[in-house]
């Protein structure tokens, strides 16, 4: 097989004694039945699931439904009116976070969403989600939302709060309205009838993760304050400078679905787009990269003037590294073939005058950057802000209302914020949790969850989105549209407004129950134009060579799951799936590179990823300093420090993000115009240690050949690489006389299906059984994967898989079923060198199970359909099964973590994870999977419950399955299509034709030598790159420390 190796983390790559200790003693836990006095003698406890939220299922639903007006709600699916309990509906409708948008549908069981999924009917996310998108069900139940409204701290009704804030505004001499962005047109209509009632009122827009140097470089390039429409799908030509746009950039739903059409490579397909990527953390867009290098942030500028220059007169980019020169040589080189496309994550306004400059010479206008629709998505300017800071400590500001704005915890200026809110007569929020700015306010109208509202979405212009509740409000909360239409003395509701408004512009009831039916009202195809660049691009060039880099440079980014904080710090879905790049959960920390790490003299507890104690750093700017723990990241910048948002909230967000890492929006800085992501720091070790819960280190392959990785230029010249070298490693073991020397015999062209099956009979002594009717498969393209983690939160929901706490994933005993492996190659000091492989891994459903033969009680079993059981009522714990599983892909419930087991006072609680078992909680379980006790092994299953639904299905319509209808909740989320499942049996299934016909040259099964016979393929990861690094013996670490 493939002698390239790949090192999952510097611990394994550096070969310390902790790592080998640990990979070699993988269960080295005893069951914990030693129990301490406290736990056992525990006075209440709680016999739930999910422990993050508030009063019983019962009572929920009764707050839900009780007065109530009736309004109709239209399914996705064409289903009885009526909810018959057991049966889900599905109704369309839209996720939206201030600017975050997703079209979803939801399903409901017995009148409650419990899951969420991407809407195929959009064009725009085309069915993709994300792990926040597939969260967001969770915030639904989460008990630390407010209850109700409340004045001065107290509850309050809403009758007496609205004539209060009435009064107030009759005599405010200055009202602001301050929102994240509206994407609702119908929000919008209520805004300004609530502008129009109040002529001294204003409105302004604030984000939290600002573009405001895009839109004025937009407003100033092409005469539009706004941002274009991306299309990567059109792109043979991908530069990226700091946007991560695959994880965090502005719409990353949909720029996976449509990068990933680009990278999808076969025999009988050679073209793929060319990816180059310049950032100074590394992030999953930066591990898609064909081509990589880094830089500091301050210096992102001068790579786009260099890039410029190149394309306009083919100058030599000088730029500090030879890698980072070639990169902007070879990528301007790229572009001038035509069908290229420049982005950046700067919220410099001139360095966004730059990129638009460079799309303008390199055509992209009106072929991969779309003027003639524009998007929505983020509308905020930070001077408008800055200004409203300034005239609330100046007394200029008699009230101010905000909705879904949380500037005290979010802003670089917070604490300027809240000191002007002190000086603000009228404070008022529409918060829906008791935040950092809420906690400051006199009034309190919380807001309802998008789940149990009525609205609208307006993501690009033209296309629009509408959404439906799947539940009535479970507390008392209101919309904030209605009570700005309150306020405004309007005699209609929002709803009554709303559905007005759509059934006009539809034209009828009837077209408007389709519209809500289908979720979306788009045109047919997406119109396409350019724009004439104008901008004074001179003038921004000068402004960027006069940007001053410092010594040592943080950098402040969005984490996939917690983006800017919000609700979503409270989630603990999200708090425990481990980041794609560090692998680390419960926390935020310090990135830095290896050869920073040896600087602050911290390599030796640092590095070694299976050492969760991290070295304490001090990071410090001129008035406010954090200490956090350092996480070694290989192809970070020598010289960047990078820290996420969205953590060190306050105790009253919830028990999942009280002292959970620290604030860091302070180290962002604004330079006069715009909020930049990055300021210069001095930082100082300390003596202090922090534990860092990271995952990747609780399982080891020890070495053998995973994965299979080669550039296009190879697979190009040799498709057949892959397959030949499946036959020399198991062509031996394939034939019928495996005591015959085949060595010596002339090559033959190889057969890969063939191979296949002939392995499957003739490489073992055990009896080949046949799957003579269904057989279920999956294939993973790993060219496809981008690391997000969607699949692994939407796996937790459809699943009732267990949060266990920082605590025990310290232990090794995180419960996800699916996980990412993320593996490096390259010189860790070498921060230019390092190429990033994700590889998602969940059970591989194998037809020669090892765990089969060594359960003592038959837990474990195969059925004729190829699948692997978990009989949960039969499991006794002995963990054979999960020893034996080479892909250390099984979970044991160390503790009773959702109150499942037969045990009085046996719930485990840690103070931060148990909301996840209160009542209110419980209501996102999904009732087809059982909810495991402790002492149980549990695995993938595929989804079991998803294949006899959609079997029963298919025997009511007396008809066969047809291909499609069985999806696992990891292919549904999956933002990319990288997973693909179905019935190998079934000759038209997508799954059969890839593995036989379409994908044969690159198709492999991990671990294949070993005659597993996994029910899982995966596809070769191929680079459009010049070379790929592992195996590289001048190149890779690992070669050289290793062979």
């Amino acid at each position: 097989m493939s002698q390239k190796q790949y090192w999952k983390g510097l611990e394994e790559q550096q070969g310390t004694e902790a790592h080998k200790v640990a990979a070699s003693n993988e269960f080295s836990e005893p069951l914990p039945f030693d129990m301490s006095e406290g736990l056992l003698e525990a006075q209440t406890p709680r016999r739930d699931f999910l422990k993050y939220l508030g009063f019983s299922t019962a009572a929920a639903m009764l707050a839900a439904s009780c007065e109530m007006p009736v309004r109709k709600v239209i399914p996705y699916a064409i289903k009885p009116e009526d909810i018959i309990p057991g049966v889900p509906n599905y109704y369309a409708s839209t996720f939206v976070d201030g600017g975050d948008y997703c079209a979803v549908v939801v399903k409901t069981r017995d009148g409650r969403p419990i899951k969420i999924e991407g809407n195929d009917k959009s064009s725009i996310n085309k069915g993709a989600s994300s792990a926040r998108v597939q969260a967001s069900v969770l915030n639904l139940y989460d008990t630390a939302r407010l209850r109700g409204p409340l004045a001065d701290g107290k509850e309050a009704t809403f009758e007496a709060i609205d004539r209060s804030i009435t009064a107030g505004l009759a005599s405010s001499k200055k009202t602001v309205l301050l929102t994240s962005t509206v994407l609702s047109p119908t929000s919008k209509n209520a805004i300004q009838q609530f502008l129009a009632k109040y002529p001294n009122a204003q409105w302004l827009t604030y984000d939290a993760i600002s573009y405001s140097g895009m839109l004025l470089a937009n407003e100033a390039s092409y005469g539009k304050r706004a941002l274009p429409a991306y299309h990567f799908e059109n792109a043979k030509t991908i530069v990226s400078l700091g946007a991560d746009f695959l994880g965090t950039w502005l719409s990353p739903t949909e720029f996976a679905k449509q990068y990933a059409q680009g990278r999808r490579v076969s025999a009988k397909n050679l073209e793929m787009s060319k990816h180059y990527h310049v950032e100074a953390n590394h992030t999953i867009t930066g591990a898609a990269a064909d081509e990589r290098a880094t830089c500091k942030p301050s210096q992102i500028g001068a790579v786009a003037v260099a890039l410029y220059n190149a394309i306009q007169t083919g100058a030599t980019p000088n730029l500090g590294t030879e890698k980072l020169n070639t990169l902007v040589k070879n990528a301007a080189a790229d572009l001038k073939k035509g069908n290229g496309l420049v982005v950046a994550g700067s919220n410099d306004v001139a360095v966004q005058t730059v990129v638009n400059a460079i799309n303008s010479a390199v055509g992209a206008n009106g072929t991969t950057v779309n003027w003639a629709v524009t998007s929505n998505y983020k509308q905020g300017i930070d001077a408008d802000f800055v200004g409203l800071v300034q005239a609330m400590n100046a007394g200029q500001v008699d009230t101010l209302i905000m909705q879904n704005v949380n500037p005290v915890y979010e802003s670089a200026i917070g604490d300027q914020f809240e000191a002007g809110l002190s000086k603000v007569a009228n404070t008022i929020t529409f918060a829906s949790h008791l935040d950092e700015t809420a906690q400051k306010c006199k009034y309190i109208i919380p807001d309802h969850h998008y789940l149990e509202s009525w609205g609208d979405a307006e993501p690009k212009s033209g296309f629009y989105s509408l959404m439906q509740p799947g539940i009535a409000p479970i507390h008392k909360t209101r919309a904030y549209q209605d009570s700005l239409l309150t306020w405004a003395g309007a005699t209609e509701t929002y709803f009554n407004q709303w559905e007005a408004y759509w059934k006009n512009q539809l034209g009828g009831q009837t077209n408007f129950d389709l519209a809500l039916q289908d979720g979306v009202i788009e045109p047919e195809q997406e119109t396409m134009g350019g724009a004439s660049f104008s901008g004074n691009l001179a003038a921004a060039m000068q402004q960027i060579s006069a940007t001053k880099s410092a010594k040592t440079e943080v950098v402040v980014y969005e984490k996939i799951s917690m983006g800017k904080g919000g609700a979503w710090s409270n989630n603990p879905w999200l708090q425990e799936m481990p980041d794609p790049i560090s692998k680390a959960t419960w926390d935020n920390y310090a990135c830095v590179s290896p050869k920073k790490a040896k600087e602050l003299q911290a390599e030796l507890t640092s590095i070694t990823e299976v050492v969760a104690a991290k070295t304490v750093i001090k990071i410090k700017i001129k008035g406010f300093e954090v200490a956090l723990p350092l996480v070694v990241i290989p192809g970070m910048h020598n010289d960047v420090i990078a820290v996420a948002l969205g953590y060190g909230r306050n105790e009253k967000i919830g028990r999942a993000a009280a002292n959970t890492g620290k604030r860091v929006a302070p180290l962002m800085q604004y330079n006069g115009s715009t909020f930049v992501a990055y300021n210069g720091v001095e930082i100082e070790r300390t003596n202090e240690t922090y534990e860092i819960a990271q995952t990747q280190t609780h399982i080891s392959y020890e070495g053998r050949p995973i994965l299979h990785e080669y550039t296009l230029e190879e697979f190009k010249k040799n498709p057949n690489e892959l397959i030949e070298e499946r036959a020399k490693e198991i062509g031996h073991f394939a034939s019928a006389t495996p005591w015959e020397q085949h060595e010596g015999a002339e090559k033959e062209a190889i057969d890969a299906n063939k191979l296949t099956e002939d392995f499957r009979v003739n490489g073992t002594l055990y009896p080949n059984y046949e799957h003579l009717g269904v057989h279920w498969g999956m294939s993973i393209d790993l060219n496809s994967c981008i690391g997000c983690g969607a699949c692994i939160v939407g796996c937790q929901a459809e699943n009732n898989i267990s949060v266990v706490g920082k605590h025990h994933v310290l232990k090794s005993q995180e419960m996800h079923w699916i996980r990412i492996d993320r593996y490096f190659s390259g010189m860790p000091d070498d921060a230019d060198s390092i190429q990033t492989v994700f590889q998602p891994m969940m059970c591989q459903h194998c037809d020669n199970a090892p765990c089969e033969n060594v359960c003592p009680v038959n837990a474990t079993s195969h059925s004729s359909e190829g699948l692997n059981q978990m009989t949960y009522n039969r499991c006794i714990g002995t963990k054979y099964c999960a020893n034996n599983c080479p892909y250390k892909v099984r979970h044991f419930n160390w503790m009773d973590w959702n109150g499942a087991d037969a045990f009085a006072d046996n719930l485990y609680e840690d103070g931060r994870r148990d909301d996840m078992n209160d009542e209110l909680t419980r209501m996102v379980l999904n009732p087809d999977v059982t909810v495991r006790s402790r002492g149980v092994m549990e695995k993938c299953s595929f989804c079991v419950q998803r294949l006899q639904e959609a079997k029963l299905t298919a025997k009511k319509a007396g008809r066969p399955l047809k291909d499609g209808e069985a999806r696992t909740a990891c292919q549904q989320a999956c933002p990319t299509d990288a997973i693909i499942f179905g019935n190998v049996n079934d000759k038209e299934s997508a799954i059969h034709k890839l593995r036989h016909e379409q994908q044969k040259e690159r198709m492999f099964y991990v671990l294949e030598q070993i005659h597993t016979l996994p029910n899982v393929n995966y596809l070769s990861k191929i680079r459009n790159a010049e070379e790929v690094v592992a195996g590289n013996e001048a190149k890779d670490g690992l070669m050289n420390d290793h062979i």
